[in-house]
């Protein structure tokens, strides 16, 4: 399986141009194949104009390129011009809210189509999370049976798809209708019918944008753990596997991947090692602890937390494509490392401390931040208590001896609640997470990996390698992960 090659004179679409993981992707693109023959980059913009300031700010202006820009010099402006085609549309809309010139100009040039586009805000308004990670994917796999020349439609979707599942998780499709919990009635259909009259009627009573937005965020919870699923994002990325699996049908010959990777973290190797971009997923601990404002860890410290380095997704993602071009079929991949290469929470949490002890943040003040063991908290119960205990009921004393004091503790107060309003946010959103008792089954990956070492050069496999198995945990987040997190995440 020549991979590299396989890319050669091949034009791409792909949705959701600026996010994390699609910059990882260009860069890898543009560094190892700059014979592709067109990367068409969706973006959501106003116009052309927009768009190409967006890709000027917030993907190629980003440090990722800096390998790139080293190796092209002078000449990655004409590459650029050359390869790169900025389309300003959006998933949510039919034909992705693309003019029909461009229209015409993809269907019959594009070969392989990959839907990055998502938001990953675990509790985002239900009617943004539904329209761009249910109704989306299923208006690119439409766009996409338009196009003529098409070899592969791949779609990143998410491990954490599963919920709360415990023990093996296997890379098994979803059918419409599926629920984690057995309740049966799921119907995308009605869930966007019942967004659409609860707005309506938000609307008809000039509700404010924060109560509606405060509204739809609720919605979301409610409706995902109706159904068994813990939170907006997983449930409304499950929704967007079942439309295209449903979509996906005998009388248009289709070659459908899905990738669900774990947790995404900081590249282990390429561009080079520990970029990042935002503070994600475990991420938001880490800059807690370091900056002294969590003094506890919820989660059962013997969970294993499921991580991947985000250019090993991204060469899975490549791997995949290569593998299935022209094949008929849906085809699953958990990119992981819970199976082969397993790291428990009690060894994430020691990393944090041996490297905020070796080098503390400095805060505003010029202090540096001394940081302690931190507390395990081992069951949801335990969380609870800890919480009442150490910062519900003094945060609850604190209000009333502020008001008896005429506010003048209120500085102190605000500090406080800030603080709670923080930890308990993260209590919430991790919960699933940090207590997950399931490991990802990795059958598929593993034959895919089998299967590219088998047919390809050893550069080829060094450049693509996505076996977690070549990680060193120690070394990674010693040396390379946290020090990305405080490089390009924290913020003083």
């Amino acid at each position: 399986m020549e991979v590299c090659s396989f890319l050669q004179n091949k034009s791409i679409l792909l949705t959701g141009a600026t996010g994390f993981l699609a910059k990882v992707l260009i860069e890898k693109i543009l560094r190892v194949q700059p014979k592709v023959k067109k990367l068409y980059l969706l973006m959501r913009a106003a116009d052309s104009l927009s768009a190409l300031h967006r890709f000027n700010t917030e993907v190629i202006g980003k440090e990722l390129f800096k390998v790139l820009k080293e190796k092209n010099g002078a000449n990655l402006n004409s590459l650029i011009q050359e390869k790169v085609s900025l389309l300003a549309g959006d998933i949510t809309r039919h034909n992705l809210g693309l003019e029909s010139s461009t229209l015409e100009e993809l269907f019959g040039q594009v070969d392989l189509i990959i839907n990055l586009a998502a938001s990953t805000d675990f509790d985002e308004r239900y009617d943004v999370a539904l329209g761009i990670n249910t109704i989306g994917p299923a208006n690119v796999l439409n766009f996409a049976k338009k196009c003529s020349k098409l070899r592969v439609f791949l779609h990143v979707s998410t491990a954490y798809v599963c919920g709360e599942k415990e023990g093996v998780v296997l890379e098994t499709p979803f059918n419409m209708g599926d629920t984690l919990n057995g309740t049966s009635g799921l119907n995308i259909d009605m869930e966007k019918v019942l967004v659409e009259e609860i707005l309506e009627e938000l609307r008809t009573t000039n509700a404010s944008k924060e109560h509606i937005t405060s509204t739809m965020r609720d919605l979301g919870i409610q409706r995902a753990r109706k159904y068994g699923w813990p939170n907006t994002y997983s449930f409304t990325k499950a929704m967007g596997e079942m439309l295209l699996g449903h979509l996906k049908d005998d009388k248009t010959p289709l070659s459908l991947v899905i990738i669900r990777p774990t947790i995404i973290t900081s590249t282990f190797k390429e561009p080079f090692p520990g970029w990042l971009e935002g503070v994600r997923n475990i991420d938001s601990f880490i800059v807690g602890y370091g900056k002294g404002k969590m003094t506890c860890f919820p989660g059962d410290p013997q969970s294993i937390v499921d991580l991947i380095p985000a250019d090993m997704v991204v060469n899975a993602m490549i791997v995949a494509m290569a593998a299935h071009a022209n094949e008929p079929i849906e085809m699953i991949y958990h990119v992981g490392s819970s199976v082969s290469n397993p790291v428990s929470y009690r060894r994430l949490q020691n990393y944090g401390l041996h490297y905020f002890s070796e080098r503390p943040w400095i805060n505003k003040d010029g202090k540096a931040v001394i940081v302690r063991k931190g507390t395990e908290l081992g069951t949801v119960a335990t969380v609870r208590r800890y919480m009442e205990l150490h910062y519900l009921i003094p945060l609850k004393i604190l209000n009333v001896v502020n008001i008896v004091s005429c506010q003048y503790f209120r500085g102190t107060y605000v500090e406080v609640a800030r603080k709670v309003k923080f930890l308990m946010r993260l209590v919430q959103l991790f919960s699933p997470y940090v207590f997950f008792k399931g490991v990802f089954d990795d059958t598929n990956t593993e034959r895919l990996r089998r299967a590219a070492r088998d047919g390809s050069n050893g550069v080829e496999n060094e450049m693509l390698d996505f076996d977690p198995k070549s990680i060193d945990w120690d070394d990674y987040f010693m040396y390379t992960h946290i020090a990305g997190v405080v490089k390009y995440a924290f913020t003083r």
